[in-house]
This record gives C-alpha cells, structure tokens and sequence, in this order.
C-alpha cells in the first residue's frame, strides 16, 4: 500500500507568495514505512505515523526546509509493512528505486529495523531508529555505518528495572520471587535473555518463565501459570497487544504482586484510559518527565495536529529523530545522504526530549529506561541521566 501526501500550510505559502518566493524547487521526498495493518499496527499508529504527521505539517507550515539558502517543501510517501520484515525490506527498496526518495524514515520496531538495516546501509540512507533497543549496538554500528539508536541498550534497561525491584525488595516490599514472559520476537527474545542472569546475578529467583508467539490473541494460560508461581513480581517483556493483554488477564485472575512490570504501550495514553484506577503503579518500559515544559509543549502541538495526545516514551523520541534529520539536513546544507549522515555522527541535536549527542557506536548515552503510572499520569522513574524522574511506588491491587 502506498501513499504519497505533500502536506502544505495555506497561511505560509500565501505569506511567502506575497513576499515574492518563488516554489520552482523541487520537493523533498520523504519516504516512510511501517505497519498499517498486522500485530503491530496499534502501536505504530500511536507512536510512529502521528509523529510524521505533525512534522511534516510543522515544517512546511514553515516554508519547508532551508537546504543551502533554499527553501524546499517535504513530500512523504508512505508504505504499509504489514508487520511484516520482508514488506519492509521490500518497501525501502522500491522507495530507493523507483520512488527515488532523498530520505527514507526508520522503521517501527527493534526486528524490523534490524531486518531493514542492510537495504538502508545499500541505498545510504542514514537509519534514525527511534523504536529499537538492542545490545547489538556496537556490531551494528560497526556493520551499518549510518544505523543511529535512540532508545538505546537493552542492558540498561533491564538493569535498571532489576534494580527498582531491587530497591522494592530492600524495602521489604517484594521477596525473591519473580515470574518472567516475553513476546517471542527480536524484541522479547533479547530482553529477556538480557534479563536472565541480571536477575539470578541480583539473588531474584525465575520461578516462572515462558514466550508466547507476536499476536496471540489467548494470554489467559500464561497468566493462570504465572499466577501459579505464586511470584512477588510480575515482568513481561511485551509487545502493545500482549501488554494489554497480560494486564488484562492479570486483573481476571487477580495476580497478587507488589511489582507488575510490562513493556511497549504501558506508556500509551490508552493504557491509562482503559485500566483506570488498575493501572496506578504499574511500571513499564520508558518514560518521560511529564513536568519538562518541552515535553508538554510538544505533547499540545501533537494533540493540535493529530488530534492524539503521544506516549509517554517512544513518541518523544520518534520526534526527535525527525528533529535531527532535520537539524543535519539543514546544518549540512545539503541532501546528499553521506554529507548528512556525517553530520549526525559529528554534532549534537536539541531535541523535545533533551539533547543528543551520538557516541562512537551511535548510542545515545542519556535516555528514559522505567516510567510508572502515578496519579493518572505515566512518569518516568529512572533513566540512564536525564532530570525530572520520581520515586517508585509499590502496586496496591487491582481496584
């Protein structure tokens, strides 16, 4: 499925036809793959297409981007993956050889780039990932030059994790034993054999452990085992679906834990929205310092524009990436892929989530790692140095 859309702001192109700008220059063509449809449709609906909604309409409400003294409008053609690495692979490669894109957007998901990063390096389209973690940085990096992470290392976001309920255990508020599942994808799989020895390291006991395959619609039996286990902790490394999911079938079968712990989407608006007062203390993957005057003007811009309010993790970070593709486009003076991919790798970014600053494996040294549901709000609780994080609550039932 494809669709092109050059979004163009009235009241700029009249102001700018008045003072006698001239639009003979050629669009910026923008190209933009991700799942529309299949497992992982809702989350990129949330995360990913609003984003590139809001600054496509922002920078041509703009006049477009200043390339070298001239202002050139941006043209974004899309494409539906279906959830599906080969329609990824295949959608970046037509966007590069027949639609003739400048820039190709990075994918949605940590298996999707990772299956894409070899047409990206092919074509030198610098690969902003917004929506990967991984340990495999360094390799990565080495191996795909121009292959950028946002969201940063799985063993930092599992450590700090660990380390919460750490903290939670020292406390007296949880004991030793913990019930663990993961999404069977590249996202899951790596996490959880990340988390493994940090939790047997840290004296935690896996009195449970399953995978459960990408779109499995019945949760019930992994949360009926789990709760079997009779566990202190609850932690999944999910995907949206299964997060809604597990969390559902937690409340069903009424999971006693002090900790419950799920991933992608506990940071979504419509987590809060459909579990309501279930889900105050429920921890996830990510977070924000919903205090940042930054966070909240952009989270208003979003909602403006997209008519959704962003999530509380990924979307932020999904904008920056657009954020510095547009800082290096505009700071290199060009669009020659190789010149801006130079560019990422040599300067620093400011950013709606704080600044970045890529190091030599292109991992951004300071993100968000665990946020928490606290009165109505998904906040973050620990990070690997940015400001603004509060103290863990532990999780009071259900009700």
């Amino acid at each position: 499925m494809k669709r092109r859309t050059t979004l163009k702001a009235g009241v700029a192109l009249a102001a700018m036809t008045l003072a006698g700008a001239a639009f003979a220059a050629d669009p910026i063509v923008i190209g933009a793959v991700a799942p529309k449809t299949g497992p992982l449709a809702g989350g990129a609906a949330v995360t990913h297409w609003p984003n590139i909604q809001l600054w496509v309409s922002e920078v041509n409400g703009r006049g477009g981007l200043d390339v070298g003294g001239e202002k050139r409008m941006i043209e974004v053609i899309e494409y539906d993956d279906q959830t599906n690495p080969q329609e990824t692979i295949k959608a970046v490669t037509r966007l590069a050889t027949q639609d003739k894109a400048d820039f190709v957007l990075a994918p949605y998901s940590t298996g999707l780039n990772l299956a894409a990063a070899p047409i990206y390096q092919r074509f030198g389209y610098p690969q902003i990932t917004s929506s990967a973690s991984t340990d495999q940085i360094v390799e990565l990096s080495d191996k795909f030059p121009g292959m950028f992470f946002l969201l940063g290392q799985n063993r930092e976001i599992v450590g700090d994790a660990v380390s919460i309920l750490n903290a939670l255990r020292e406390a007296g508020e949880i004991g030793d034993d913990v019930a663990m599942v993961n999404v069977a994808d590249a996202f899951g799989i790596e996490l959880a054999a990340t988390a493994k020895p940090i939790f047997e390291e840290a004296g935690f006991n896996l009195v449970y452990e399953t995978s459960y395959p990408l779109g499995t619609q019945d949760l019930s039996p992994v949360m009926k085992a789990a709760k079997a286990a009779d566990p202190d902790a609850f932690v999944a490394w999910s995907y949206p679906p299964d997060t809604f999911g597990l969390t559902e079938q937690a409340i069903i079968e009424d999971l006693d834990v002090k900790a419950f712990y799920t991933a992608v989407a506990t940071a979504f608006p419509a987590y809060g929205e459909r579990f309501g007062a279930a889900a105050e203390g429920v921890m996830g993957i990510g977070g924000v310092n919903t205090a940042s005057p930054e966070f909240q003007d952009y989270a208003a811009r979003h909602m403006e524009v997209t008519g959704q309010a962003p999530d509380h993790w990924a979307s932020g970070m999904m904008y920056a990436s657009l954020q510095i593709l547009e800082q290096a486009i505009e700071g290199a003076g060009t669009i020659d892929r190789e010149v801006v991919t130079q560019y990422i790798k040599d300067h620093a970014f400011e950013t709606v989530m704080g600044t970045v600053d890529f190091d030599e494996h292109n991992n951004n040294p300071e993100y968000w790692t665990v946020g928490q549901w606290q009165n109505g709000e998904f906040k973050g609780i620990a990070s690997t140095g940015r400001d603004g994080a509060v103290p863990v609550l532990i999780k009071e039932g259900w009700e």
